[in-house]
Order: structure tokens, then C-alpha cells, then sequence
């Protein structure tokens, strides 16, 4: 099965701010005996088996999601890395593309170890119909055989390759919207920062969904409330000791690097306006609120919504809230386009 350290904690109380957002949402609290039990057989699988099962897993599709061939056409291309490999995004484009269209690049979630591009496969669908935009995104190289900083390196020459190859995407390039959710929300606050860094220009939104944004080891606690890793520790899908795995995995020995901890970065001038979504039951609950916070605090246009009561993941499960958090990112993808268009 996979090694999990225990993460220890005392009696805990509530932290004043945001400690209320885990009592359990009702809706959540009618299936979490069924969830927790199918992820722990998942998690009690041996390692090469369990990283398989994320890859075997049913993609995370609504009902009513766009079908491909009839409201959208998915495809698979190869493209190069930096150090001569070659890693495999997915393509999405509405039935009949426009040109010159928003490009939306999404980095997965599953800890920078596991997961796919179906990870996310209801979102990417969505806004490729809804939002006719073209929907890129990327199979980075995992860890533990891949540590930081091929993940990010992986995600920024892959929209580098986005940029390059706009007319063959039918994208504007200077109109790109870049999107995860968890480690891949960790990937696209690190890719921000490093495209203001580097002066690579486009790059008009960021959606951070359920973040990474720092290693709780390296928290600044006395400038923000942290709590949510004690208070969440048994929480569902991703608790404590679970979060703790895949930062071993991907960088074992918690190095302060900014690309790996946006959080940490000295300057948060400049960057593009941001969706962060949290979820009131989720360790990362309080560095997602931080995040926000230090960006707010350098004049970033940021929206925050919060889910109370509902675990890392959440939208894997066909709860109302999961639906409203795909269609707040379609709506603020929906929002740059419109106010793109008036420019």
C-alpha cells in the first residue's frame, strides 16, 4: 500500500477566520461515508497500482457535458520539452472553431504524480463549447521519476509551444487564460508568476482552483491564519498525511523555491487578474485564502469563491456545487472575452 506518514495533531480549535468553513456541508455528509471508503481501497493499493487507477478512472463528466463529435473535437498531439522528450497535451475545439480564439491552458491536478488531462475533463469540455474557446492542455511529466522543476518547466514550453503554434490552434496568442486545479492550480500560480518574470506577454487571466501554494512546513504563520491542515487533517479525497506524500514525491526536502511555493514570491505586482476557488474542508484551504490575500494586497484583480463544508476535490462528485465551480470558471473566461472585446 502507499506509505503515508501519520500528520499529528493536538486538540483542535477553530481559527477565527476561516476555521467555521469545515463543518460539513450536508449534502457532502450524505455520500462521505461511500467516498471515503472507495479512496481508502484506493489508497491501500500497492504504489504502481494506485497511480494506475488514476489513470484508469472514469473522467469527471457531467450528464450534459459537450460531446466530442457532436459539440466539440478533442485531439492528441506530441510536442517537445526543452530537453529534447516529448509530452502529449489534448486539444479542444468547439464543433466549429472561430479564429483567433481565447486560448485556456490547463495544468491537471493529482499532485504533480498522478492524474490526466481527464482530471479536469468536464471544465475543459464546458468552456470549449460554451466559451468557444480552444482548450489545451498538458500531460506533464510526473513525479516521483520527474521532480520539481520538470512540471513547471514542462508547462511553461508547452505554452511557449501554444504561442508558437497559434494558427494551428486557431488561438490569438496574446489572449491566453492559463487554469489548474490543485498541484496543476500550484502549476498555473507558478506559471504566472514565471511568464511576468520572463516577459512572456498574453497571458490575460489565471484560475486557481483548489491550490497548492505552499509547503506547510514553510507557511508564513505569522502573517496569515493556519489552520486548515490541522483542522482538515482526516478531511476527504486529499487530507493531511495525502498532501504530504506528494510533496515528498515532488520535492522531498521543502527547498524554499518560489516556482514551487508562489506564495513565497516577493513581488505580486503585475499579474493577471485571478479566479482562486477554495473549498472549506480542504487542507489547502488557508494558503489558497493567503494567496488571494497577498494579491489583493498588490492590486491583482481577484475573485474568491468558497465552497463551506466540501473536501479537496469535491467536483469529482455530482453535487450542485460541483456544477457551479466549472461554470464560475466558464464565467470568468466569459468575462476576459468580454471585456477583450470592447478593447
Amino acid at each position: 500500500m502507499v506509505d503515508l506518514k501519520p500528520w499529528k495533531t493536538g486538540k483542535v480549535q477553530p481559527k477565527p477566520k476561516y476555521g467555521h468553513l469545515s463543518a460539513i456541508h450536508p449534502d457532502f455528509a450524505a455520500i462521505k461515508e461511500a467516498v471515503d471508503k472507495d479512496f481508502a481501497a484506493l489508497w491501500a493499493k500497492p504504489e504502481d497500482e494506485f497511480r494506475k487507477a488514476w489513470l484508469e478512472s472514469p473522467e469527471a463528466l457531467f450528464d450534459d457535458s459537450p460531446v466530442e463529435g457532436k459539440d466539440i473535437t478533442i485531439d492528441h498531439v506530441m510536442i517537445p520539452m526543452r530537453d529534447s522528450s516529448k509530452v502529449e497535451i489534448r486539444i479542444y475545439k468547439p464543433l466549429h472553431p472561430i479564429q483567433n480564439a481565447f486560448l485556456v491552458y490547463v495544468m491537471h491536478g493529482g499532485g504533480w504524480a498522478v492524474g490526466s488531462h481527464g482530471t479536469e475533463e468536464g471544465q475543459n469540455r464546458l468552456i470549449t463549447a460554451r466559451n468557444r474557446a480552444v482548450v489545451v492542455s498538458i500531460n506533464y511529466r510526473k513525479a516521483p521519476e520527474f521532480r520539481f522543476p520538470c512540471a513547471i518547466d514542462d508547462s511553461f514550453d508547452g505554452l511557449l509551444w501554444c504561442k508558437s503554434n497559434a494558427h494551428e490552434l486557431g488561438i490569438n496568442p496574446e489572449t491566453i487564460v492559463i487554469c489548474g486545479g490543485s498541484s496543476g492550480g500550484n502549476l498555473a500560480a507558478c506559471l504566472a508568476q514565471m511568464t511576468r518574470d520572463k516577459k512572456v506577454t498574453g497571458i490575460i487571466g489565471q484560475v486557481l482552483n483548489i491550490p497548492v501554494t505552499c509547503h506547510p512546513s514553510l507557511f508564513p504563520k505569522d502573517e496569515f491564519e493556519f489552520g486548515s491542515y490541522d483542522q482538515n487533517a482526516d478531511g476527504s479525497v486529499v487530507n493531511s498525511a495525502k498532501m504530504m506524500y506528494f510533496w515528498d514525491n515532488y520535492l522531498p526536502n521543502a527547498e524554499p523555491e518560489v516556482y514551487a511555493f508562489p506564495l513565497l514570491a516577493e513581488d505580486f505586482r503585475d499579474l493577471p487578474p485571478a479566479l482562486i476557488q477554495i473549498a472549506g474542508g480542504d487542507p489547502l484551504r488557508d494558503e489558497a485564502f493567503a494567496y488571494a490575500e497577498k494579491l489583493v494586497r498588490a492590486g491583482v484583480r481577484t475573485t474568491i469563491k468558497v465552497y463551506p463544508g466540501l473536501p479537496h476535490g469535491f467536483y469529482f462528485f455530482m453535487l450542485k456545487e460541483a456544477r457551479q465551480y466549472v461554470q464560475e470558471v466558464s464565467d470568468f473566461v466569459l468575462g476576459l472575452q468580454m471585456q477583450n472585446s470592447k478593447l
